[in-house]
């Protein structure tokens, strides 16, 4: 899938998906902090002119596709996989002036016909190894935090999500990883 180069044996990639959400500009705040890029995978149905989109790109972060709705893609025909990247990559193009370089198959489900049709549309799958799992911890956040912790090794991707829960515990977790000698890089644009 991705081919990513590491700076260091301590490289980690950080990624948020299902944005943009109302948790955006927290979590960008908490990234300027720690001045820290990250990647964010969206879907179109939440893309809009008032998102503030253009602040991901002004910080340097990464935008990468979504789906239009997250459906599981192995669920649909090769033609309407095609539909589905292909129009989540030119709303997301149109949108921001910038070429999709990267995207992300809901719940990290592909097969043949997702890869097929990345590569005509010329578009980079980007999957993860360490989930914060921070869907499922709503009501005690700081279960993303160990979970990572005890997960990520050298040259992980991280996967987290445009989440309140998120938000709450993202300054724990970046400084907790930053501690352990960990720094944070982004793959080639």
């Amino acid at each position: 899938m991705q081919n990513w180069k590491k700076k260091s044996s301590n490289s980690l990639i950080l990624t948020f998906d299902d944005g943009p959400s109302s948790v955006l500009i927290p979590i960008l705040d908490v990234l300027k902090k720690h001045d820290i890029k990250a990647m964010f995978f969206w879907q179109s149905r939440l893309l809009h002119k008032k998102r503030p989109w253009k602040r991901v790109l002004d910080d340097g972060h990464i935008l990468g596709g979504h789906s239009l709705r997250h459906r599981d893609l192995t669920r649909l025909s090769r033609d309407e996989q095609f539909h589905d990247i292909r129009s989540n990559k030119i709303h997301i193009e149109k949108l921001t002036g910038q070429k999709m370089k990267y995207f992300r198959p809901p719940f990290g489900q592909f097969n043949g016909d997702t890869l097929y049709v990345l590569k005509e549309l010329e578009v980079i799958p980007f999957l993860w190894e360490v989930a914060g799992l921070d869907w499922e911890h709503k009501q005690n956040p700081q279960y993303i935090v160990h979970n990572i912790l005890n997960h990520v090794e050298n040259g992980s991707v991280i996967l987290l999500h445009e989440l309140r829960q998120t938000v709450e515990i993202l300054d724990d977790l970046l400084t907790e990883l930053k501690l352990e000698g960990y720094e944070f890089v982004l793959p080639p644009v």
